[in-house]
């Protein structure tokens, strides 16, 4: 169950990296809006990152290293992109919706990195 807790884990971060070099134009818009600088580079590397921190997961490599780092990762793009406090409606509900999610996969990240320590 942990492998395949893992592989399913992994494999969104995979899939959602690779995603992003698909839209760069408007995910890089959208972080220039929050302010960020190098907002471009900062999804590139951050993309890079989710994909080879996913694939170490996946294989069951430095699996508590991986998932701290993508608890990390997903706390920072969490706050970063749905910042529903600034919004209203059903923006806003989608976003709330998204944060309850994402506090979710990091769960199965404390639960991933629980089981490989």
């Amino acid at each position: 169950m942990l492998a395949l807790g893992r592989l399913l884990l992994g494999g969104l971060y995979v899939a959602g990296g690779i995603h992003h070099f698909f839209v760069i134009v408007p995910l890089t818009e959208a972080i220039e809006a929050r302010g960020v600088p190098f907002a471009k580079w900062v999804l590139i590397l951050g993309s890079l990152f989710q994909i080879v921190a996913g694939i170490l997961l996946m294989l069951g490599l430095f699996v508590a290293a991986a998932a701290f780092g993508l608890i990390v990762f997903t706390l920072a793009a969490t706050t970063m992109l749905l910042n529903f406090w600034d919004m209203q409606g059903t923006a806003r509900d989608s976003a709330i919706n998204t944060w309850k999610t994402n506090m979710a996969i990091i769960g199965g990240l404390l639960i991933a990195a629980a089981g490989a320590m």
